[in-house]
């Protein structure tokens, strides 16, 4: 009994060819055909293996990368809240305010509290804060020197909802909402 080099079926001695998968047994001379390893394998040299895979590697990565940043939404539809009921409620691109009143220098932080922006001026000024209409809202604001009063007022879509103020000379005031 003759066993195939290929598929390992057991041919009669008399085979010249695989009954089962038809591979050549022997050569012309009637010798048995030894295939060495480099027949039986993929016959393709390992530089060209490595950059067939390196190359399915980046093309994958490119098309996940594409089908990612094509599904994302844009800042103006994740400002957007679904309700329960699935329709859409648009919400303001920057629905928060801050606007600070002192006549004096003061400086402030506000934002996201993760994310604080740093102001500093002189008298009255209102800030447009880059938050959702559901993120945490903070504001510190401190004046430096001189008397008077120092004002906060948080505004949501024009509506103030929180607002805090001091008199004494050297302090801060802080908000914090939602």
């Amino acid at each position: 009994m003759v066993k195939c080099p290929r598929c390992g079926y057991k041919n009669p001695d008399s085979s010249v060819y695989c009954n089962n998968c038809a591979y050549p047994l022997s050569d012309e001379s009637g010798k048995k055909v030894i295939l060495n390893r480099r027949e039986r394998s993929w016959n393709m040299g390992l530089g060209k293996k490595i950059v067939i895979v390196l190359g399915t590697i980046v093309i994958g990565y490119l098309l996940f990368t594409f089908a990612y940043n094509i599904n994302q939404p844009t800042k103006q539809d994740s400002l957007n809240i679904i309700s329960d009921d699935g329709s859409l409620v648009q919400g303001s691109s920057y629905p928060y305010e801050v606007v600070i009143n002192y006549e004096g220098n003061w400086y402030a932080k506000m934002g996201d509290p993760n994310y604080l922006k740093e102001h500093s001026g002189y008298g009255s000024n209102s800030y447009k804060l880059d938050c959702s209409p559901w993120d945490k809202v903070y504001v510190t604001a401190y004046k430096y020197g001189g008397n008077g009063e120092l004002t906060v007022q948080l505004l949501r879509n024009g509506n103030v909802v929180a607002e805090n103020t001091t008199n004494s000379t050297v302090s801060n005031v802080e908000i914090t909402y939602n």
